[in-house]
Parts: C-alpha cells; sequence; structure tokens
C-alpha cells in the first residue's frame, strides 16, 4: 500500500525544487489548480503549464504535453483525474522527472507503485499549495 513521504521528506522537496510543470493547469481563475499555481508562483516558483489548447497560463508559455517541454522539470503536478494518472507517470518515468504530486483526490496506487520504482518521489492526494504553508516558514 502507498505511503506518503514523511514530513520531513516533503519539507525538503518543497525547499530542493524551483520549477513546477502543472498537468492541467486551467487558465480559469475561479479553477483549483488555477489558484494553487498561481499561489505557487507568488512563493517563487517557476511554473510552467501543461494544457493542450492554450498557449499561455500565468505569463508563462503552455505545452500541450511534458514530452514537449525544453527541460526536465523539477517537480509535475498533477491535477488530473485519476484515470488519466498512468500515462503521466509513464511520459514523467521516460523523461526521467525525478518527483510527481498527485493533487488532492487523485489517486492512483499502481502507477504511484511504477513511478517509485522507477526511483521518483511521489506525493499522492495532497495539495502542494496547503502543504508549502505547513512546512516551510
Amino acid at each position: 500500500m502507498f505511503t506518503n513521504p514523511p514530513p520531513d521528506r516533503i519539507r525538503s522537496l518543497l525547499q530542493e525544487v524551483k520549477t513546477i510543470a502543472v498537468v492541467g493547469l486551467s487558465p480559469r481563475p475561479d479553477r483549483p489548480s488555477y489558484r494553487v499555481a498561481r499561489a505557487m508562483q507568488g512563493f517563487g516558483y517557476r511554473i510552467v503549464p501543461v494544457r493542450p489548447a492554450v498557449s499561455e497560463v500565468l505569463g508563462e508559455k503552455a505545452y500541450a504535453c511534458l514530452s514537449d517541454l525544453p527541460f526536465v522539470p523539477d517537480l509535475v503536478d498533477v491535477f488530473r483525474a485519476s484515470h488519466e494518472v498512468g500515462p503521466i507517470v509513464d511520459e514523467c518515468i521516460a523523461l526521467g522527472v525525478k518527483r510527481i504530486w498527485l493533487q488532492d483526490g487523485v489517486i492512483d496506487e499502481a502507477a504511484a507503485a511504477r513511478a517509485q520504482a522507477a526511483g521518483m518521489t511521489v506525493v499522492m492526494d495532497r495539495c502542494v499549495w496547503r502543504d508549502y504553508l505547513d512546512f516551510i516558514p
């Protein structure tokens, strides 16, 4: 059964990360993905939107998929339905992503196990913004 990293490891992750690719980042300010990404951007993280059919969100160029990014992000933050996580994890593994965060309600135990087996740090069913507020002084 999956367990999230302990609080000290989550704190370290949030301190190490500089760029966050947000899969499913909505351009609509009323959506949770937008609010969370905007908050993280305000804390100094570079947000990289990953969403087809938009050219930019939060002043950053958007990419249709993770494979289109010209670099490997420090963290992939997923705002997609749980049944869509498997292919995202597979893409992360192929790209050599080291950390993936599945937001509140995004749960895929099998995909999380594959990601961990590939050496990725996985945080699942948690909010990166809330954890930032809880763990970073």
